[in-house]
């Protein structure tokens, strides 16, 4: 069921509204845990356990999240997971140990997943998913690039105004000088919240079914398969979980690149982390203006190019050099991504239902995640050198869309919507 014209475009906007504030939130609290790691002296290989412990529930929670997000109005489902974030922000405050906070942020965002993804594609129809993709990816991109950049800056001395006698008394309780940081955040997710309680219901409505957890597993193992074997739905699958997979690992690769190559420090780094972001700002923007939904498949040979201009990092001295080729490497993902997604999402849509078909597609994507981010701790905890790690990705996502192309050859015509 979709809403009407008169009341989509409202629900839309807020939905991109909430979407930025707690994208942005997501991401500066990465960077502030980083810090926080660190200045507790932590081993290095826990940085990367962060980000697993932030996606760890996308996966367990994956059979249970989409029956959730059908089962209750959205934006609800996303005021709970907003509400877990605040709490996640209140254990770090409270001198919690950075693994424990972000692993409960991560419950949040994986219930948040379903519910924001579901309710977009409840709002519009099939010829709108690309379009309102881009600027669903454009906003998320947005706060990708603000939000690390914010991580920069909350993790860095700039901020004397809010580090202020009553502060630096609170400081003392926790024994941290990250606390102007980590209220800002707090700020942010509980107004993330509070925006959520006036989204408004779609009115699109789904059978009950058994929450049981052997029903629950049995279920969503039927629902993988099923999308798993739809020629559309797994060519589009196999490149996100892909492409998100090596991203999430990059995402730390950047930092430490440029920590050792170019000699920046943390606060530095994250904002040549940002400028990747605005890459895949203007990539999606030109993918929603120019790919249409039926077309996508036509851009997997952009994939394996991809996978080509990621080891040229490993030649770049010069900051203005970096922040070069992190553009062009962002507007490549992006370009490519958000017609990938939006045909799954699509697909998925059809095949089984708006909550339960992102769950399956969030699970899948952040399995992906979890297993190289896995191997990236593993390759930090032998001291791998940095060379080795990034030829490996730029391989895998290259051998990866080799893989792709070859299984499906068969589908270079115009993708099978219906």
């Amino acid at each position: 069921m979709h809403a009407t014209s008169r009341t989509m475009p409202r629900a839309f906007y807020v939905l991109l509204a909430v979407q930025f504030v707690s994208t942005l939130a997501d991401n500066a609290f990465l960077i502030v845990a980083i810090a926080r790691v660190m200045e507790l002296a932590e081993a290095d290989w826990r940085i990367p356990l962060l980000k697993i412990g932030f996606t760890l529930f996308y996966v367990l929670l994956a059979p249970l999240v989409g029956p959730v997000a059908d089962a209750f109005p959205k934006g609800r489902v996303m005021v709970l997971s907003n509400a877990l974030k605040v709490v996640a922000m209140v254990l770090l405050l409270h001198g919690g140990d950075p693994l424990l906070a972000i692993v409960v942020a991560g419950w949040g965002a994986a219930l948040y997943a379903p519910a924001k993804y579901g309710l977009m594609t409840e709002l519009l129809p099939p010829s709108e998913l690309v379009r309102a993709n881009g600027f669903f990816e454009g906003a998320t991109v947005c706060a990708v690039i603000f939000g690390t950049v914010l991580g920069g800056v909350l993790i860095s001395p700039l901020l004397p105004v809010l580090q202020g006698p009553l502060l630096w008394s609170w400081q003392g309780a926790n024994g941290t000088a990250l606390l102007a940081g980590m209220l800002v955040l707090l700020a942010l997710n509980s107004v993330a919240m509070l925006v959520c309680f006036v989204i408004p219901d779609s009115g699109a409505r789904y059978d009950p079914y058994s929450i049981h957890p052997r029903a629950l597993a049995v279920r969503f193992w039927r629902e993988n398969i099923l999308l798993w074997r739809d020629a559309v739905g797994g060519m589009s699958m196999s490149v996100t979980t892909l492409l998100w997979g090596v991203g999430a690992t990059l995402q730390l690769v950047v930092l430490r690149w440029a920590n050792e190559a170019l000699g920046l420090p943390l606060d530095k780094a994250a904002y040549l982390q940002g400028v990747t972001a605005l890459g895949v700002v203007a990539g999606a923007i030109a993918a929603s203006r120019y790919v249409a939904l039926d077309r996508a498949v036509r851009l997997l040979p952009l994939g394996l190019l991809l996978g080509l201009v990621i080891p040229l990092m490993l030649w770049v001295r010069s900051i203005p050099m970096a922040a070069v080729l992190m553009v062009v490497v962002g507007a490549m993902a992006g370009f490519f991504v958000v017609p990938m997604n939006a045909l799954l999402q699509h697909r998925g849509y059809t095949l089984l239902t708006a909550g339960r078909s992102i769950a399956v597609q969030g699970f899948n994507e952040n399995a992906g995640m979890l297993v190289m981010l896995a191997v990236y701790a593993g390759a930090t905890a032998l001291q791998l050198q940095l060379s080795t790690l990034v030829l490996g990705f730029g391989a895998l996502v290259t051998v990866g869309m080799v893989l792709v192309c070859v299984a499906y050859r068969g589908q270079w015509m115009p993708a099978r919507l219906a």
